[in-house]
């Protein structure tokens, strides 16, 4: 059965991963793993989900597959990327130049005006 916006995007969502930022929150916290596995039946896993890569978020079949893509170019750059802390909200608004900080609010018409002759 064909894609309901054709095969391009069966294809792009087909490989889709987890995200950097929700592989982080992996790492850090192993509930997090564990819901994320418990999501999904053992069965309907490859190799009954024995095998499975904490940086790239993947299961594989057998223990071959899972050490040669451990050794791999992907694993590795995944890794590499996964160093870096994911950028916070309020970094990615401060980039964006969308501040929330404006300063201390006047409460008082008396604050307004001896901020006015400072």
């Amino acid at each position: 059965m064909p894609a309901i916006r054709g095969q391009a995007s069966k294809k792009k969502t087909r490989r889709h991963t987890r995200d950097l930022d929700q592989i982080h929150a992996d790492l850090r916290d192993e509930k997090h793993l564990a819901e994320f596995k418990d999501a999904k039946p053992i069965e309907d896993l490859p190799g009954l989900g024995q095998y499975y890569c904490k940086e790239c978020a993947k299961f594989f079949e057998s223990e071959t597959n899972f050490s040669s893509h451990q050794k791999g170019k992907v694993h590795k750059r995944r890794v590499k990327q996964l160093r870096e802390e994911p950028y916070s909200q309020k970094e990615a608004e401060a980039g964006r130049g969308l501040t929330t900080d404006n300063g201390k609010r006047a409460t008082t018409l008396m604050d307004v005006d001896a901020g006015a002759v400072a």
